[in-house]
């Protein structure tokens, strides 16, 4: 698991671990990495290895893999946010978030993937992508965050059907706002329209999460929603991605219509969100004309 020394990560380690997983984690900070072995052992009775090594250097993350052994689940979570304006936020930032979330994840996805495919047994293996729901839509002040967690769908996409004559089920699981450590900093720094307009979803402890995460990686679902506006974002965003369900298939072509009509609307209301506080105020933007988001 990368990024396990916290958050959804953390969460997802102490899941699997009280259900008898050899359980390894991958983050940058050592410290954070002997607490995170430490609170696992306390609550399972089990140790895990942990690895420290930065996502962005490839040779550190393919040494973990190597020294952590056999993978059967591999579970891309790391992640950074800085949410800002993209007029407003430096290119560092930018390309900090991109290589994080979306290089990051290649490099540990490309590091693990040859012994994945060589393992003996030839069981059911998965490599799951945690990505958000801000890789479902965007979002006022996602710019840079949302362009690298919708690439995540992408790789998602195509890496399955590379894999799956090796037994790989590919999945991405997309929370929604989590209350873990990194929330928390985020909500410090949002900006007012993007906490207005995201906050409509709610948001989920980092343990629900984990479970909804490890019981879709189990099941071996391409899509996992995280709650009911996460099923409603999966079936309306659909698009060409795999479904492993008839039901869940059936349910989305009868629904998409539907959805379509939900999802303007919704995209009406945060245009209308926009317009008002733009007007009060009183930024040169204020006007805007929401006929152009309408036009056939």
């Amino acid at each position: 698991i990368t990024g396990g020394s916290s958050g959804i990560g953390l969460a997802l380690a102490h899941q699997a671990a009280s259900q008898g997983a050899r359980v390894s984690l991958l983050a940058r900070s050592l410290n954070k990495l002997q607490e995170a072995k430490e609170s696992i052992r306390r609550s399972s009775g089990l140790d895990v290895s942990i690895f420290s090594a930065d996502v962005r250097d490839y040779d550190a993350v393919q040494k973990a893999v190597n020294d952590a052994g056999p993978i059967d689940v591999l579970v891309v979570n790391q992640g950074v946010f800085v949410p800002q304006e993209l007029d407003k936020q430096g290119l560092d930032e930018i390309k900090f978030m991109i290589d994080v979330n979306l290089m990051g994840s290649f490099n540990v996805i490309k590091a693990a993937l040859p012994l994945m495919k060589e393992r003996k047994d030839r069981l059911p293996a998965s490599i799951s992508l945690i990505s958000s729901q801000a890789g479902q839509v965007g979002i006022y002040g996602y710019t840079a965050y949302s362009a690298s967690k919708f690439g995540l769908r992408g790789l998602a996409e195509a890496l399955q059907q590379e894999v799956i004559a090796d037994n790989i089920h590919v999945s991405v699981v997309y929370p929604p706002d989590t209350d873990t450590p990194g929330f928390e900093k985020e909500n410090e720094v949002r900006p007012e329209l993007t906490k207005l307009l995201a906050g409509s979803s709610g948001s989920m402890k980092a343990d629900e999460v984990a479970k909804k995460a490890l019981d879709g990686i189990k099941s071996g679902s391409f899509t996992v929603p995280c709650n009911f506006e996460g099923h409603m974002l999966a079936i309306a965003t659909a698009g060409l991605s795999p479904e492993r369900s008839f039901l869940m298939a059936f349910i989305e072509v009868a629904s998409v219509g539907v959805l379509r009509l939900v999802g303007l609307f919704f995209q009406w209301n945060w245009y209308q969100t926009i317009e008002n506080w733009h007007a009060k105020t009183n930024s040169k933007f204020a006007i805007i004309d929401l006929s152009i988001y309408t036009q056939e």
